[in-house]
């Protein structure tokens, strides 16, 4: 079994990839605490890349980054690379974005997922995205979740990401439909 980083210091994320990647053969680990790599990429996939290479690197090892975010249409594509950044809260991100759209008719959106997997010695080796586009609604709806999710209307599902389980949300998610792409591929670097 071949170790992988996971370019982020939080367990629930490890959590989520070791799920997605359960029939791979990767053994999944935390990057150590000390190392930062500060997103200053102008997408989803810049900063993927950027994580990825740099933890590789960094540990000798191959390591995987995610970055993901929701973009409006109505807002030119923000929140984008900044979703995280927009408030201190969710309450917080979600408040700034529905007073930002104000009673905009336009509420098309997307999340968008980019993930990326980098050799021991930093090269990108492979890199898929995920998107699931969607609506904002004018109030949130639904306790499950986190982020935007309780404003996030996906209108296939006729329900917010809030409001689907968590296995019907991994089915249709932007994160999902990336680690879909990503299974696909992953085999033909496993040997590499």
């Amino acid at each position: 079994m071949t170790l992988l980083v996971v370019a982020t210091g939080n367990p629930g994320k490890l959590r989520e990839m070791q799920a997605y990647l359960a029939n791979a053969n990767w053994e999944l680990t935390l990057k150590p605490q000390e190392l930062e790599v500060e997103e200053t990429g102008e997408t989803f996939a810049a900063n993927a890349c950027l994580k990825a290479s740099q933890v590789a690197k960094a540990t000798g090892n191959w390591a995987i980054a995610d970055d993901s975010g929701l973009q409006v249409d109505a807002l030119n594509g923000a929140p984008g690379v900044y979703s995280a950044r927009y408030g201190t809260t969710d309450s917080d991100r979600i408040a700034r974005l529905l007073r930002e759209l104000g009673d905009t008719p336009n509420r098309e959106a997307q999340f968008v997922c980019a993930i990326a997997i980098a050799r021991p010695d930093g090269t990108i080796a492979l890199q898929t995205e995920g998107i699931c586009h969607g609506e904002i609604l004018y109030e949130p709806r639904g306790t499950g979740g986190f982020g935007y999710d309780p404003v996030f209307y996906v209108p296939q599902m006729q329900l917010t990401y809030a409001e689907m389980t968590p296995e019907m949300k991994r089915s249709i998610s932007h994160r999902g439909k990336a680690f879909d792409t990503l299974l696909q591929k992953l085999e033909t670097i496993a040997n590499s």
